[in-house]
């Protein structure tokens, strides 16, 4: 067990945290379905990560510049184009928690920057093995408070005051950008798949020994199963708590903070405050770990491909990984500066961004994975490509859907 939890690590964050619980907060349990929809059709997309790694024993970004260079290019592009703003938003609110909890007086930058320098501390010294230890017990603690409070508000009823429900409209504006950005980080953005790959191969290292396939794909359906789940409790917790009390969830970190932590304690009780503090916190410091990790994971590879030259040969002083965990915490940070007193900003932008490129990083993954350079044996059954085919249209629909409603 390990990167599966990892990809659960850095799934359950602002997906959860802040953008299901808007969602049952705005709009009751009508988006639940479209939940479901996001976590069954994406799947396959997130599946061929392990499958890959554990068949070859490489990351999804070999398999890329197996298939041909455009594809490390387009990857490389995604990549950038949305690594700081994703840094940013899982860090801001990570930061709002940590100021909301603890009474901290500094504004969301400052905390922001703390908690990027504590991170990158840790990720210099312990990088993998530590990554891997942390992860575990910081996910039973979320999922136990997080289904404890779930079955409270349950036993409470579902009470909305119908004067201050709202309906979902397919015709509002407001409604529909919500709907893109939900559904972008729904369970999580794509380029989670190549992180979990790039886990794996590290995890083989640790180890000595390449998983089986089974057991790779086994550690992953427990994570993934285990993220939807959650997504289910977290958009129920704002559909019945907070849907139709008249309280409007706030743009701003440290407020939106208080408001989440609300939502368990009016559940559970005041005396529950610390635990879903702590799990609210360490699961939100776990998604900003789990990024900046995998970000400088992912840019060094690529960077060793474009720049041969720049290959540096093992040693404990890793330099590529190193200059990039600087180049996404300052990337990150100087949004933040500029963004700071607007979070819902912040994560609808890196939400609509993972949305938009989606399609495309699906594509990729399922294009490595039934290449001929890919083992027989590893290779998707036809029933698994028939699903892929059809989350990429559903995926490639939707995105073009948006793309004519937003600019034409």
């Amino acid at each position: 067990m390990g990167p599966g939890l990892l990809y659960a690590g850095a799934a359950v964050g602002v997906s959860h945290l802040v953008q299901s619980t808007r969602a049952g907060a705005g709009y009751g349990f009508y988006l639940m379905g479209i939940l479901i929809l996001a976590n069954v059709l994406k799947y396959p997309f997130f599946e061929f990560a392990p499958r890959y790694a554990a068949s070859t024993g490489k990351s999804l970004i070999d398999g890329y510049s197996k298939i041909g260079k455009w594809a490390v290019v387009m990857f490389a592009v995604l990549s950038i184009a949305t690594m700081f703003t994703i840094q940013a938003a899982v860090t801001v609110v990570t930061a709002g928690l940590v100021g909301n909890v603890f009474g901290i007086s500094m504004d969301a930058a400052q905390i922001s920057g703390l908690i990027l320098f504590f991170t990158m501390i840790i990720l210099m010294v312990g990088r993998y093995a530590i990554l891997d230890k942390l992860i575990k017990i910081v996910m039973v603690v979320l999922a136990v408070s997080t289904i404890g409070a779930t079955i409270a508000a349950m036993l409470k009823g579902y009470h909305p005051n119908p004067e201050f429900t709202k309906d979902f409209s397919w015709f509002k504006h407001a409604d529909i950008l919500f709907l893109i950005a939900f559904v972008g980080w729904m369970p999580a953005p794509i380029d989670i798949a190549t992180w979990q790959s790039l886990w794996t191969v590290a995890k083989i290292e640790e180890m000595g020994e390449r998983p089986s396939l089974k057991n790779a794909l086994l550690d992953f359906k427990i994570g993934y199963i285990g993220t939807a789940f959650l997504a289910v409790c977290f958009l129920s917790l704002g559909a019945l708590v907070l849907y139709g009390s008249g309280e409007e969830l706030s743009a701003n970190g440290v407020v939106f903070a208080g408001q989440l932590i609300s939502v368990f304690t009016d559940s559970i009780g005041n005396w529950s405050y610390y635990i879903i503090a702590i799990a609210a916190i360490t699961v939100m410091f776990s998604t900003t770990l789990t990024c900046l990790d995998a970000y400088p994971r992912v840019m060094k590879p690529l960077t060793e491909e474009f720049f041969p030259k720049l290959k540096i040969k093992k040693s404990k002083f890793d330099f590529h990984s190193w200059f990039w965990i600087v180049v996404v915490a300052a990337g990150a940070l100087v949004l933040i500066v500029y963004l700071k007193n607007s979070m819902r900003f912040m994560v609808d932008m890196a939400t609509t961004l993972s949305f938009v490129t989606a399609p495309l990083l699906a594509f990729l993954n399922y294009k490595v994975v039934t290449d001929k350079h890919m083992p027989e044996e590893g290779r998707p059954k036809l029933w698994l490509r028939v699903y892929a085919f059809i989350g990429m249209g559903f995926l490639g629909g939707f995105m073009v859907f948006y793309l004519v409603w937003r600019f034409l």
